[in-house]
């Protein structure tokens, strides 16, 4: 076997998951289209693979396994093509070192114009997807193609290539005639220049005047924030603070900016139209959106796009009829004066000038399904079935889509057809600071409220969530008044702006006092049971009918928490919607609570841990909670109609926080003891019992590994739940029984509200766990959340968390005085060399920790000459991995000059630190000295021959070394072979 045929057959793996995992078949499209150009491939192989209806990875596998058996030239040849085809980004695990394009074959002559198709073919893909139609109208002038052969081009599920490729597949078959029709075509349209580019395309007049009207309709929308009960309108440009924003599957490349949002950064699945920016309920996804909106009707972003058409699925909630694609638009966002088809027609020939926004497509009431299929753009239908099909592409495709979610409410057949997805995680520590500033005008009031949030670290992490830092805002004077440390829950910060609300109310009265609530008692319960009703039903905008029905009247809207819905008012009457959507949880939590006609069924269905998403069911079971009035209203009802679990989550966690001790004194003169202390034991018992639900799923571990779990979102809701009630016994008697070795919670969303509320919980527990949060939010103020239980955590994993040196102070200070704790893992962070002096008097202090993880931050050679302090005197240590930092020669020369006598490291990672021929001949000190050390990896690294020489030498010292990584380093491939006979355990 030849050494391209050899890696063929090593990366197999690699290579399907290159072309195949993000769903689409554009990448071995592409990669077909080079291999046919160079003639590594005959038409009769290319048809063979793509086969109609084939599944894409069963294409991948054939195409592999014909070129291992057509031999080395053409094993060499997809090497090459495929590190064309690929982007770096998707390169990874994949080596193409050694491959390189057959001269001679490259060189071959053809003459005849079918020839010059094939050679030029995956140019000519590009080119065409600008030009599908010209070309169509002329093989068809020139009696080379019937309609049904560009009937069958333009098949709406196509996507522009795929068009482009079927095209050419046609002229292939229609003989030369129809190659020369093709070719002069392209070479018209170049030389006029009249190749239909983003950058090359002018609408008409009448179009122009369209999209200026569009961009005046759209910043009327946008231009102004509604706060504080529709009373006020602070302009977006004065409140607007960004949030963070990343990648879904590439949070190690860092923040994005607005417009990364519609670009190619991140992609996953390129012939997807659809981008989802995911992020918690308040995390600012809808002012999001609204900056986005107001920054392209005022021409400062987003300008490779002509038109921009805001949706809101809240209100597509409320469209009963039927329309058709052009009706949605018109109808929904802005009616063109004149020329309504010509408009619409230039839409569907230049998709990639449109720009679609759906906010909130968790509102919507239907669950998200790709079964009823819409490709005809004037073909009527039900809005959720136009909105679904635009979102999977199968309607008005290359039109770029993006929508806003939870990112738990978005299931996996929607997730098929996302291009990307884009996490919105609320506020930095500076974003906080900014929007205070912001709020208030006066600046020593602003100093005063930060001030406040410093000393509270509880509220300070619930102050990441944008709606939660605009309450406790809002809200100021409440907040200095209440006393040092008194707002610790989600629950007590609605609370405050609860009583804060109902004292503009009455300002006459003292809203201080115990009987606040009671003095607005029915005007709560009214509006509450509103709310209640709408979060059973799925139901955010409500009609004067509805409020009716519920008792809201004119002096109940007048406190604020129910402001006019405007767009929807001008043509139904008039339409009311919560302030946010939390809001309307925390008042139907509220009614659970004080509301006599709620009792033990609905607290169950709340708290119910199915995934109520997956049947409707639940809808239904919820509904039969609710007043047999309300059951048959027709806004209501329905048999689409889902109750929405995360807005359920949401729920539940408030009447948690309500039910607290802390706050039983607030229902002392508004309800019965008896009844407070029935729901008090049902949620209790509740959460215990979702608690055991969890643990009896744990698997039983596999001999000689611990046993972990994995939790899943339930579990973090649940205990953010238990913290809510601030009450240990429950916390203790829910989490007391877990018996695992390791809590795995990776990936769920976890920022410093969770944290606050694990630390709470977990400190329970009793014996000691590993902790793994990787991949989450936890930042600086996250980390300080977590210190109370990390007496119980003998390891702790944080890999990408966006953690500073001023964490890591803390947390050392912490965990230092543990007993338990032994490992910890920091990856991808942004630590640099302030914190290795932390690091080091760790290692001083603690003789019996064992492993220290530090890749991927900012650590040069004077953090790594602070490590080597501690590690002299440390005589425990393991393992040591700072891969992916800069120490070079010189920190690599200072830790081996601590490390050359451990007799307890085993593992030693310094891969990807600019370490040459000094810091390797170094290094070698530790192989000849250290007894215990067993691998060492110095992959991607600059060593040449004289370095891997001097760790050939220390080899022969040292039989119990098993490993000595050293890929991509500076050899050639003589010198790779020669060392690797020299010396087995150098791998290359």
């Amino acid at each position: 076997i030849t050494l391209a045929q050899e890696r063929v057959l090593e990366q197999r793996t690699e290579i399907l998951h290159a072309l195949c995992s993000s769903g689409s078949a554009e990448r071995l499209e592409r990669l077909l289209d080079v291999l046919l150009a160079r003639g590594e491939l005959v038409w009769e192989d290319y048809q063979n693979i793509q086969v109609p209806g084939r599944a894409l990875y069963a294409s991948a596998r054939q195409l592999l396994d014909l070129v291992y058996t057509k031999g080395v030239d053409t094993c060499e040849a997809l090497l090459s093509a495929l590190k064309q085809v690929l982007p770096e980004v998707h390169g990874g695990g994949l080596s193409f070192s050694g491959c390189c394009m057959n001269p001679e074959k490259e060189g071959v002559s053809r003459s005849t114009a079918t020839q010059t198709l094939l050679t030029h073919r995956p140019d000519l893909v590009s080119e065409l997807q600008g030009c599908i139609e010209g070309t169509l109208d002329a093989l068809v002038v020139s009696g080379n193609f019937t309609s049904g052969d560009c009937d069958d081009v333009r098949l709406p599920t196509r996507t522009p290539s795929q068009q482009a490729r079927r095209l050419l597949d046609h002229v292939r078959s229609k003989g030369e005639s129809a190659a020369k029709v093709v070719l002069h075509y392209i070479q018209q349209t170049q030389t006029s220049g009249s190749s239909l580019t983003k950058d090359k395309v002018s609408p008409p007049e009448e179009f122009l005047k369209y999209q200026k009207k569009l961009r005046s309709s759209v910043s009327a929308q946008s231009c102004f924030l509604s706060t504080y009960g529709g009373i006020s309108h602070m302009s977006l440009d004065d409140i607007y603070t960004e949030g963070q924003l990343e990648l879904a599957h590439d949070c190690a490349n860092g923040l994005l900016g607005l417009e990364d949002i519609v670009g190619t950064a991140g992609t996953v699945n390129e012939e997807a139209d659809t981008v989802l920016v995911s992020g918690e309920a308040g995390s600012g996804k809808s002012t999001l959106l609204q900056k986005l909106h107001l920054l392209w009707a005022r021409g400062a972003a987003l300008q490779d796009f002509l038109f921009l058409f805001p949706f809101s699925c809240r209100r597509l909630n409320s469209e009963h009829m039927e329309l058709s694609a052009q009706e949605l638009l018109f109808q929904h966002c802005c009616w063109p004066d004149r020329e309504q088809e010509e408009i619409f027609q230039f839409i569907l020939d230049h998709p990639h000038l449109t720009l679609f926004t759906f906010d909130g497509l968790d509102e919507l009431k239907q669950r998200f399904s790709d079964e009823n299929r819409l490709c005809c753009p004037t073909q009527r239908a039900p809005v959720h079935t136009l909105l679904f099909n635009l979102l999977q592409g199968s309607l008005m495709k290359g039109v770029l889509k993006v929508t806003t979610s939870r990112s738990e409410a978005v299931g996996p057949v929607l997730r098929r057809h996302l291009r990307k997805e884009v996490l919105l995680k609320g506020f930095s520590p500076s974003g906080i600071d900014c929007f205070v500033k912001k709020h208030h005008s006066d600046p020593t009031m602003a100093a005063k409220v930060l001030e406040s949030l410093q000393t509270n670290n509880a509220l300070l992490g619930l102050c990441h969530s944008p709606v939660l830092c605009w309450i406790v805002s809002q809200c100021h004077k409440e907040l200095l008044g209440c006393g040092e440390g008194s707002l610790q829950t989600i629950t007590d910060v609605y609370l405050m702006i609860l009583q804060h609300f109902l004292q503009h109310q009455s300002p006459l009265k003292s809203a201080m006092g115990l009987g606040w609530l009671h003095d607005h008692l029915q005007s709560v319960l009214h509006i509450g049971q509103l709310a209640f009703d709408g979060i059973g039903t799925s139901c955010y905008i409500f009609s004067s009918t509805d409020l009716k029905t519920c008792g809201v009247d004119e002096k109940d809207i007048c406190m604020g928490f129910l402001i006019q819905s405007k767009e929807m008012s001008s043509t139904h009457g008039k339409r009311y919607e919560f302030l946010h959507v939390t809001m309307q949880c925390f008042f139907a939590a509220l009614y659970i609570v004080l509301s006599s006609d709620t009792d033990r069924s609905t607290i169950l269905k709340i708290f119910e841990l199915r995934d109520m998403r997956e049947t409707s069911q639940s809808g239904k079971c919820f509904r039969a909670c609710l007043p047999s009035t309300i059951q048959q209203e027709p806004i209501l009802a329905g048999e689409d109609t889902v109750a929405e679990r995360p807005n359920l989550q949401i729920t539940a966690t408030f009447v948690s926080g309500l039910l607290s001790q802390r706050h039983r004194s607030l229902w002392v003169d508004c309800c019965p003891s008896a009844m407070i202390e029935k729901k008090i034991k049902h949620v209790s018992r509740c959460l215990s019992k979702g608690m055991q639900k969890h643990f009896k799923s744990i698997p039983q571990p596999v001999a000689g590994e611990k046993k972990s779990m994995h939790a899943m979102p339930d579990f973090v809701w649940l205990i953010k739940c238990i913290y809510e009630m601030q009450e240990s016994r429950i916390a203790q008697n829910a989490i007391g029984k877990l018996d695992v070795d390791h809590l795995k919670l990776t990936y769920c969303n976890i920022g410093p509200v969770e944290c606050t509320a694990l630390a709470y919980v977990l400190q329970h527990l009793r014996k000691p766990v590993g902790l793994q949060l990787d991949n989450n939010s936890v930042g600086d103020v996250g980390v300080e959340q977590l210190l109370p239980c990390m007496h119980i955590c003998n390891s702790l994993y944080l890999r990408n968390n966006n953690i500073t040196d001023q964490g890591i102070c803390k947390l050392i200070s912490k965990v230092i005085q543990c007993d338990n704790f032994q490992k910890i893992a920091l990856f991808n962070n942004k630590l640099t060399d302030a914190c290795t002096q932390h690091f080091s008097h760790l290692l001083k202090t603690r003789q019996d920790f064992l492993s220290l993880r530090l890749g991927n931050n900012n650590i040069t050679a004077e953090g790594a000459k602070q490590l080597a302090e501690g590690l002299k005197v440390n005589q425990s240590l393991r393992f040591l991995g700072l891969w992916g930092n800069k120490i070079g020669d010189a920190g690599a020369d200072a830790l081996a000059s601590a490390l050359q006598n451990s007799k307890s490291l085993l593992w030693l990672s310094l891969v990807g630190n600019g370490v040459g021929n000094a810091g390797a001949c170094a290094l070698a000190n530790i192989i000849k000295n250290s007894p215990s050390l067993e691998e060492l990896w110095l992959t991607e690294n600059c060593i040449t021959r004289t370095g891997v020489e001097c760790l050939i030498q220390a080899l022969k010292h040292n039989i119990h070394v098993k490993s000595v990584w050293l890929r991509n380093n500076d050899l050639s491939l003589g010198e790779v072979q020669e060392m690797t006979q020299l010396e087995s355990r150098l791998v290359f």
